[in-house]
Parts: C-alpha cells; sequence; structure tokens
C-alpha cells in the first residue's frame, strides 16, 4: 500500500507538532508546513520523529505569495495529497493597533483565515487526484469562537461576532482592520479569524463533499493552555492560565493529547463524517469521548456562504 501523505500547517511546535509525531507514528509522511524549517527540523527531532517519515517546507500563511509557492513547491516533490490539516495561528492579543500583512490585510486574519482560505482552496484539486479512499481536510476551531461549546458560553470581552462582515464586504484594506468593520480589536480579531476558519470548512463540505467524497471537518482538541499560541500574552498569563485550567477549571489538555486527537479525526475511521466540529467537552481527560458539538448561530450558512463570496473577490478566486 501507498505510504499517504498529510500536509500539517505551524508542525513547528505546540499542537501541530504533536499531530505530526502522532500522524508520522500511524505510518503517514507527514509535511511539516512552517515558517521556521531550522526550528522545525529541532522539533521533529526532539519529540523523536524518525528520519523519513516527515519532510519540512516552507510556508508563511500571512503571505499569500508564500502559500502559492508552497503549493508549487508541493507539486514539485510528486507526492499524492490525502489529508490536509490548518493548524497554523496567529495570536496578538497584546497590540493596540494592527500589524499588516505584505498585501494589506490585518495580521490575524490575514494568517488564520486568508492563509488557510486560500491553501484549501489551491490544494482541493490535489485531495480530488487523490486514490486514497479517505480523503480529508482538517481545520482547528476554538471553543472562544463558539458559544455552543460550554466553554465558549463563560463571558469574555469582544466575543467573535463578524456582523454584515461590513470590513470584508469593503476590501479589508487598511484603515479597515476587522471583519466587521469596527474599530481594532486585537482579542476578537483571532477569534473572528477563527470563526472563519470553521465556517470556511463548512462551506466547504457543502460545496464539496457530495462531488468529491473528501471530508472536511473541524474540531476543538481542549484547552492546550501551554501552547506557544499565547507566547505574545502577557507573561503573568501565561503563568496563571495554565494554573487555572489545570487545578480550577479542569479543562487542561496537554500538547501530546491534544495532537493525538487531531490525528484521530484526520485518519480513524471513526471520524469519517463530514460536516461536523468535533469536541471533547469542556472536561479534557485522556480517555474523554469524542462526540459532535454543535456551532453557534453566528457561524450559519447564509453567513458562511457571505463570508465565503467575500472572500474569494478579496483574494481574487
Amino acid at each position: 500500500m501507498t505510504q499517504q501523505t498529510v500536509i500539517i500547517t505551524g508542525a513547528s511546535s505546540g499542537v501541530g507538532l504533536y499531530a505530526a509525531k502522532a500522524m508520522a507514528q500511524r505510518g503517514w509522511h507527514v509535511v511539516m508546513a512552517c515558517r521556521d524549517l531550522p526550528k522545525a527540523e529541532k522539533a521533529a527531532q526532539a519529540v523523536g520523529m524518525s528520519l523519513g517519515t516527515y519532510s519540512i517546507m516552507h510556508i508563511d500563511l500571512g503571505a499569500l505569495e508564500s502559500v502559492r509557492k508552497f503549493v508549487q513547491n508541493f507539486r514539485a516533490t510528486g507526492k499524492s495529497l490525502d489529508a490536509l490539516v490548518c493548524n497554523a495561528a496567529v495570536y496578538l492579543p497584546l497590540l493596540k493597533e494592527p500589524m499588516r500583512s505584505p498585501e494589506g490585510y490585518e495580521l490575524s486574519v490575514a494568517t488564520n483565515h486568508f492563509g488557510h482560505f486560500l491553501l484549501c482552496n489551491l490544494l482541493l484539486e490535489d485531495l480530488k487526484a487523490s486514490s486514497a479512499p479517505d480523503k480529508r481536510l482538517i481545520i482547528l476551531g476554538t471553543v472562544t469562537a463558539n458559544s455552543k461549546e460550554l466553554g465558549g458560553k463563560i463571558p469574555i470581552p469582544a466575543p467573535a461576532d463578524l456582523g454584515d462582515l461590513q470590513g470584508l464586504a469593503a476590501g479589508f484594506k487598511a484603515p479597515i482592520a476587522m471583519i466587521d468593520g469596527k474599530p481594532f480589536k486585537a482579542g476578537k480579531a483571532y477569534k473572528d479569524s477563527k470563526l472563519c476558519n470553521m465556517m470556511t470548512s463548512r462551506e466547504l463540505h457543502r460545496r464539496y463533499h457530495d462531488a468529491t467524497g473528501i471530508v472536511f471537518n473541524t474540531l476543538y482538541p481542549g484547552c492546550v493552555a501551554d501552547t506557544p499560541l499565547f507566547r505574545n500574552s502577557y507573561p503573568l498569563f501565561q503563568k496563571i492560565f495554565p494554573w487555572f485550567q489545570k487545578n480550577i477549571t479542569g479543562g487542561y489538555v496537554t500538547q501530546e493529547l491534544s495532537g493525538e486527537r487531531v490525528a484521530q479525526v484526520v485518519a480513524d475511521p471513526e471520524f469519517k463524517q463530514s460536516g461536523v466540529h468535533w469536541s471533547w467537552g469542556n472536561r479534557q481527560k485522556a480517555g474523554r469521548k469524542s462526540f459532535v458539538q454543535e456551532l453557534s448561530d453566528k457561524a450559519s450558512d447564509d453567513k458562511a456562504i457571505q463570508m465565503w463570496e467575500l472572500t474569494s473577490k478579496i483574494l481574487e478566486l
């Protein structure tokens, strides 16, 4: 049987790294799509990934040209693509003014949403061409962008809300920095981008599952409170948040367990249902059973269709 190949973005640390390890242990070849190649190589060796089970390729999801170049470089390898995992994300909660991508878009949305949206659309043909009987495209979600999730019911400042997508409709260039067109809020920009990720997956399912058989899903693998995603938060938050999740909420899950859960959704037979969001609930203990989690009304089909069409226009797809 031909070895299957999975691309995992942001695989040099955290959930992506341990998902890469878990997929390699399942016998897959893992393409670690990362910005920092030496860091990715060092990380792969540190977690014990065997040489030959992975390759490392450069991508900067915040730069659309880099995404296009990555796709060209992957196709040049001649490898079949059997699964794609959109894991990478930036979270810049302390910013007072927006950082901009090379194309001039607010960086959180540019990286987490635009970059992955473009990657999914460009690699869709590669997934279609795979001879594997079970092909999957998986996008990481977050509890903070889904008010139906138990952890997402906790009141937080500036929750995810795309409004009427005024910012996207206006082209999303400066001075616009928010999808809803309102003043910039760094933490909300991240949550909005992750809501778009989950809506993108649902819209991929609606548009392409029946015709292609590709499984399109999202998941929330648990509260990985010590992930490098939080490296741009206040130092005190980085210390208190893991303790709080471990000792007060019980929501803490290790990077290794979260990576294993991603691998389950990517490769295991019991996760073949398409168009759903997988969760393990608020108590993230090993051995807890997965279940299909409802998404909030903010991820409605009508809003997803609008988001898809506006994003496609911006990215000239």
